[in-house]
């Protein structure tokens, strides 16, 4: 049925068990009674009386007394049921109708409980009728049961909870308390509700912990002194029973010991967690109870018998874990070991102590006092129990068995480990299984099996060592080095002796009596004194640095190199060390050019010391967390390389011990040494005799018989010695050398193998655009070939015409000679012009862009100088490159007919000159033409990266030539210098103008409509073009274009109005073709209307005027729009305006190319710019001012 309650718990569906006593008045409960599954929780009477008068005399008197009963006892859950049956009508016709008498009894005992009154029709028979009585009876006998056992219940809990609250007064008993809780227990476990009664007994549990910790913490109640009492009897836990009643009995008389309580308390959490379909749980509360009972029993200082108490945690293990397997299956049990696995490992380690309490495992046999504790012990077990005495491996048998002889231990013991070895295995938990291995080993020892012990010592140590525990590798080296010294493996045991030497959690004098273990062996007169003990050097010592001297580790042939190791001895006393000695590996580099005296110095670390990293003593890095050896390393062997020749066996250590060391012919040794605890300096001194790569292989340190070998130095640790040919470096002392100047020049002569003698000497061969400048204060610097400043003497040169003779100091081999000398690059007048113009060179615009990335740029000249050294027969060249310091560049301009030439000089140096004397000529020397300087007379700083512009006017008196040939020359010097003595040559740049002269006037105007006094935005409004010929004809006009008749002669000319600012609107044609006279002072006018877009001072419209050439011209076939739109024979470069002119007519002529590949057969008429300087613009930048127009518009303004 289903039971709420109250306090907002979850409703449940419980299953009520109820038993029918007969009344009687002794049976009902007494004040203070605490007993809830016997209480009677509903009282019914019945009664099948028909007849008024019996009811009157009889009935109602014996329902009153009922009822004063059940009053006098504060029982108010009671019904009365009234049986009737159509027999009795039949035989009684004068009775009253049926219910006239369940109303007598509602109105005399339900007044206000009508329904406590029920009919029950006919029970016997089976009729419908009948049927539903049955069915209101039990409905109504559910309801009322229920709703008492409810208000029962929930007083119970009250009683209880104020039972617990009186539990710090003074008289307060845990084992009263125990029982009444465990009423309540047993009333959920009876509605089945398994989870509130656990509850229940978790809750008992906790208090009686708590207390517990209290008692050990000095705050005991007087209760638990019942539980001190000696324990007398351990046979376990009793799980095959629901409720043990002996142990039961012992809580409610508080004469239960503490194993007694917890055995109980954990018997009823078992038999609920089975219930409950939770065995899993039953062996971790198992494993936690067996713990905490050992320490409970410690806390409250129980006396127990030595063994008692492993007997007891050994039979309750075997008795849960029987327990899980008698409600589980196999395939259960297999694939919840990790929940089991903890009893059984718990039960061998107490079958173990057992064991040796009992003198089980000694190697005589148990002695009498032995046998006197086992018979005590198994006294304590008392008689097996009657659930248990036909099972034939109960625990008590089997612990009875164990204990009887020494075969039967070892064979339990044996078979307990190995099931918990595998156990731990398959479920992935290894470092238990090495746990129970070991004492497995220790087993083993006792029993004089060393070989089998020495298995699991051995994984336990390989599972410590990869994990990183210090404390377990010592002990368990400790336990195999006993055991290696047993089975008489000296060289594995001198390994683990050397590591527990070096081992800093061990004491003084275990490290002290393990080094004296190698000694002692080291100083055996053997027979065969050949014979050798290979070792590793990690567990003797630890190399911490080495230090070259020289400190880059390169070394000449015939130089003298020193090697200092810091090597940090683990040993705790001092050790005579015969000898120390460094394997050494040479190889010859292929690429042996490579290896020059400069390469090797920029490739070496520059301090000399090298690091090694740290390792723990007995604690190898393993081999995954190295970096990978070089190839060389690896495979480069030399020929008295030798591989291993003898491989661990059964070793404590993870790496080769047997090998044996390369005997090349590279030894580095220092004999009769003495390493003191602690870091120890030893120095090697060598003599390189053969150039090549010496690769510092191994490190072993000889003591006696014994030698301790470093198998790989890592890092990789090598010296270089090379043999090295004289080199002459010539390089500039500035980031690049400027031409026109004075420049240092630094030379540096590595002498290598040859030793300069008096009268060696640098033959320089001399140019005449590079002197070599000579200063007598000039010094020649000897350096060692470490750096280091030996000597300094004069530097004594002697010039001729041919050749410049320096003459070299005297210097050993392997040394360094550096001087530095003076150079001046005079560039030619052709060279200083950066780049000529070529006025038939139709490629000079195109390539505008380029050119003017170009002179961002020095441009640089490479000169070549041969040297002869005296020590080769043969020349070398050597090439220095110089920078052009300028850039020139000029352009013509115009104001009328005057002109004007303009030269640019741009610094694209980093320094800063000083200019002076500027000057521009006429090359032809034309008495005519006159140059008029209009530039400052004084000197002038020109900065980095910056320009100086000079401007000339042209003037003249006749006509002039078609061009002009013109040399610009400034002179210059650093501007940061002081007065040089030397002249130095001024700079130069020579051009071509061309066609300079004007021969068209061009003048534009604009007027406002008629009627107006100004241009309006949307009016139209007047441009009148005004063309003008200045001169006469020259031979200049004598083209294509140029029309010659009767003396008469005109050319033809194509205007163009743009507007490229948008500005205006130009309406209707906006170029055309005219025919202009060509005669001084000849005018053609064009009128056109044009509509200004915006309002304010607008910029005039561009007027452009071209040539235009006829279609008969002998280029007119030609259909590069580039070719037949503009001549490219310009000398001079065009300003802005031009080059935006030339840029829209190309455009233009880009599309008469288009048509002209539509009609590939019509010859088309093309265009000719005018030279820079021979169409002036007098309206050019004027303005004219513009009013809107008087319309209104809506003006938006935006504020922020």
């Amino acid at each position: 049925m289903e039971w709420r309650r109250s306090y907002g718990r979850a409703p449940k569906m419980i299953h009520l068990e109820s038993n029918f006593v007969q009344f009687k008045e002794e049976l009902l409960p007494k004040e203070g009674n605490k007993a809830l599954l016997t209480f009677p929780f509903l009282h019914i009477y019945w009664t099948e009386c028909c007849d008024t008068e019996v009811y009157k005399t009889t009935v109602k008197d014996d329902i009153t007394k009922w009822q004063n009963v059940l009053k006098a006892h504060n029982s108010v859950d009671w019904l009365i049921v009234v049986v009737e049956s159509d027999a009795k009508k039949k035989n009684k016709t004068n009775i009253l109708p049926r219910t006239s008498i369940v109303d007598k009894i509602r109105n005399d005992f339900c007044n206000k409980q009508s329904d406590r009154c029920v009919v029950l029709s006919d029970p016997l028979k089976d009729s419908s009728r009948s049927q539903e009585s049955w069915n209101a009876f039990l409905t109504k006998l559910r309801t009322l049961l229920l709703m008492s056992f409810t208000k029962n219940l929930g007083k119970f809990e009250d009683d209880m909870r104020t039972l617990r609250e009186k539990r710090t007064e003074p008289g307060w008993s845990f084992c009263e308390y125990f029982m009444v809780q465990e009423e309540l227990a047993f009333v959920f476990e009876m509605l089945q509700q398994f989870e509130d009664a656990l509850v229940q007994y978790d809750e008992l549990d906790a208090l009686f912990s708590q207390y517990v910790v209290n008692f050990g913490a000095g705050d005991g109640a007087n209760w638990l002194t019942f539980f001190c009492q000696p324990v007398r009897s351990w046979n376990g836990l009793i799980l095959r029973k629901p409720i043990d009643m002996e142990k039961r009995e012992l809580i409610q008389n508080q004469e239960a010991t503490l194993l007694d309580l917890r055995s109980y308390l954990f018997s009823r959490q078992c038999t609920l967690l089975i219930f409950l379909q939770r065995p899993w749980e039953v062996s971790q509360r198992a494993l936690e109870l067996l713990h905490n009972c050992v320490q409970e029993l410690k806390l409250l200082e129980v006396s127990v018998p030595p063994g008692a108490l492993d007997c007891w945690v050994f039979l309750s293990c075997l008795e849960v874990l029987q327990r899980i397997e008698g409600c589980c299956d196999r395939a259960q049990i297999d694939a919840n070991v990790s929940h089991t696995v903890g009893l059984w490992s718990y039960a061998t380690e107490k079958l173990k102590s057992l064991g040796y309490l009992c003198g089980l495992v000694s190697e005589k046999g148990p002695n009498s006092e032995d046998l006197n504790r086992t018979v005590d012990l198994l006294a304590g077990l008392g008689a097996e129990r009657p659930e248990t005495a036909n099972a034939s491996q109960s625990p008590y048998k089997k612990l009875k068995e164990a204990l009887s002889s020494v075969e039967a231990f070892e064979k339990h013991y044996l078979d307990l480990s190995h099931a918990t070895i595998e156990m731990y295995t398959n479920i992935g938990r290894i470092r238990s299984a090495k746990l129970v291995g070991k004492d497995l080993a220790e087993f083993y020892m006792r029993k004089k099996g060393a070989q089998k012990a020495e298995v699991y010592l051995q994984g336990a140590l390989k599972t410590y060592l990869a994990e990183g525990w210090a404390l377990l590798v010592t002990h368990t080296r400790k336990q195999l080095a006993e055991c290696q010294k047993h089975l008489g493996q000296i060289e594995n045991y001198l390994q683990t002796s050397s590591l527990l030497a070096g081992d800093n959690h061990l004491r003084e004098d275990e490290r002290k009596s393990f080094c004296q273990e190698i000694l002692n062996f080291a100083n055996q007169q053997a027979e065969n004194q050949g014979q050798k003990v290979i070792l590793p050097m990690h567990s003797f010592a630890q190399l911490k640095t080495l230090h070259f001297d020289p400190a880059n580790a390169v070394v000449h042939v015939g130089g003298r190199l020193s090697i200092e190791l810091a090597l940090l001895s683990q040993m705790p006393i001092p050790v005579q060390v015969d000898q120390i000695a460094i394997h050494v590996h040479f190889s010859v580099e292929k690429n042996s050019y490579r290896k020059t005296a400069e390469w090797l110095t920029k490739h070496k670390t520059s301090n000399g010391v090298i690091s090694f990293p740290n390792e723990v003593a007995g604690f190898p890095l393993s081999r995954n967390n190295l970096p990978a050896l070089e190839l060389y390393e690896m495979y480069e062997r030399s020929p008295s390389d030798n591989s291993l020749n003898k491989q661990e066996s059964s070793s404590s250590l993870d790496m080769p011990s047997g090998v044996t060391l390369e005997d090349g012919a590279h030894v580095l040794k220092c004999n009769n040494l003495i390493l003191e605890p602690g870091v120890n300096k030893i120095t090697f001194n060598t003599q390189a005799k053969e150039p090549g790569t010496y690769t510092l292989r191994q490190l072993c340190t000889s003591v006696g018989k014994v030698q301790f070998v470093l198998l790989h130095i890592y890092p990789i640790v090598q010296y270089d010695v090379y043999s090295q040919e004289p080199q002459l470096k010539v390089e500039p002392m500035t980031d690049s050398l400027l031409a026109g100047i004075p420049q240092k020049v630094k030379f540096t002569v590595t002498t290598g193998h040859y030793t300069m003698k008096n009268g060696d000497t640098l033959q320089l061969s001399n140019a005449d655009a590079m002197p070599i400048l000579y200063h007598p204060e000039s010094k020649a610097v000897i350096y060692s070939n470490t750096r280091e400043k030996i000597s300094e003497s004069s530097l004594r040169i002697q010039s001729s015409e041919k050749i410049t003779s320096i003459s070299l100091p005297v210097a050993p081999a392997y040394h360094v000679i550096e001087f530095e000398l003076e150079v001046m690059y005079l560039p030619s007048a052709t060279e200083s012009a950066v780049e000529k113009e070529n006025t038939t060179n139709k490629e000079v615009h195109r390539k505008n862009k380029e050119k003017q990335k170009r002179d961002n740029c020095m441009a640089t000249v490479d000169q070549k100088v041969t040297i002869d050294c005296p020590w080769s027969i043969y020349s070398t060249i050597i090439a220095l490159t110089f920078c052009i310091p300028f850039n020139a560049k000029h352009s013509l301009l115009s104001a009328g007919k005057r002109k004007y030439v303009q030269v640019c000089v741009q610094n694209l140096s980093e320094l800063c000159f000083q200019l002076s004397d500027n000057s521009l000529k006429n090359t032809a020397d034309c008495t005519d033409l006159q140059l008029v300087p209009l530039n400052p007379e004084s000197q002038q700083v020109i900065y980095s990266k910056q320009s100086i512009f000079f401007v000339w006017e042209l003037k003249w008196t006749k006509e002039l030539p078609i061009s002009l040939q013109c040399l610009f020359s400034v002179s210059f010097c650093p501007a940061t210098s002081e007065e040089q003595s030397l002249t130095l040559k001024p700079f130069t740049y020579e051009f071509q103008v061309e066609n300079f002269f004007t021969l068209y006037h061009v003048k534009t105007e604009i007027f406002p409509p008629l009627g107006a006094e100004y241009c309006k935005t949307g009016s139209l409004c007047s441009l009148e073009v005004s063309i003008t010929r200045l001169v006469d004809l020259s031979e200049v006009d004598r083209d294509e274009a140029l029309t010659e008749s009767d003396g008469y002669c005109t050319t033809k000319l194509m205007y163009e109005v743009v507007d490229n600012s948008s500005n205006w609107a130009v309406c209707g044609k906006s170029s055309g073709v005219i025919s202009m006279p060509v005669a001084a002072r000849a005018t053609h006018k064009v009128h056109m209307e044009v509509m200004p877009l915006f309002a304010g001072y607008l910029p005039f419209p561009d007027v452009r005027l071209f040539k235009y050439l006829p279609h008969h011209s002998a280029h007119s076939m030609q259909l590069d729009a580039d070719s037949w739109i503009e001549n490219d024979n310009l000398s001079v470069d065009k300003n802005v305006d031009d080059q935006a002119d030339s840029s829209s007519i190309r455009s233009r002529g880009s599309l008469h190319s288009a048509a002209s590949g539509e009609h590939k057969g019509l010859p088309m008429p093309r265009l000719q710019s005018f030279s820079s300087g021979q169409v002036f613009n007098c309206s050019t930048a004027m303005q004219i001012l513009v009013i809107p127009s008087k319309d209104d518009h809506v003006l938006e303004v935006n504020i922020t």
